[in-house]
């Protein structure tokens, strides 16, 4: 058996130290990056619902404060059109699948869904702002998603995601004229 000096022993608790922090620090590091890969692959997603949904209606869903106005009631108008109400994240199905939520929609961080029926934006908010999809221009929108700011979206085709929807139809009437 042998015996260890009261240093050996002290340079020993504080190797174990180290070591236990660093492997918790890459461990929470490797939980945030998985969370910001399912948000990405979520909006991914979110928007071939979108776009399947405008196959079966001829527009994209309207949005109503972040959500999307396309989840069935089984109502239908006058005209046998049906009747939508908006859906909520991770509770409802919207054109025969899931939709998704926030990897921290417990903690109130939620996706962001804009529309005007012709185009859409779907924002989510990374928790890295190294990942190669962080975009300053969105965080300059100021856009919540729940209650982090939104960092990163996904519109249709050339709909840009750092101006209003409304912005980008007004840009594009003028240069119909």
């Amino acid at each position: 058996m042998f015996s260890l000096s009261k240093n050996q022993y002290t340079a020993i608790v504080i190797t174990l130290i180290v070591v236990v922090a660093f492997t918790v620090l890459n461990l929470r590091i490797s939980l945030r990056r998985s969370r910001d890969v399912q948000r990405k692959q979520d909006v991914r997603n979110i928007t071939d619902l979108l776009n399947n949904f405008r196959e079966e209606h001829a527009y994209f869903p309207l949005s109503d404060e972040g959500k999307i106005v396309g989840c069935d009631t089984g109502l239908v108008d006058k005209f046998d059109y049906p009747i939508f109400r908006s859906c909520e994240w991770g509770n409802d199905n919207f054109v025969g699948s899931p939709l998704p939520e926030d990897p921290q929609g417990g903690r109130g961080v939620r996706y962001y869904y804009l529309s005007s029926g012709a185009y859409y934006q779907v924002y989510a908010s990374l928790e890295g702002s190294l990942e190669a999809e962080y975009d300053p221009k969105i965080v300059a929108r100021n856009i919540l998603c729940g209650n982090k700011i939104c960092n990163f979206g996904l519109a249709w085709r050339e709909t840009p995601l750092d101006k209003s929807i409304d912005e980008y139809e007004n840009e594009l009437r003028k240069t119909d004229l």
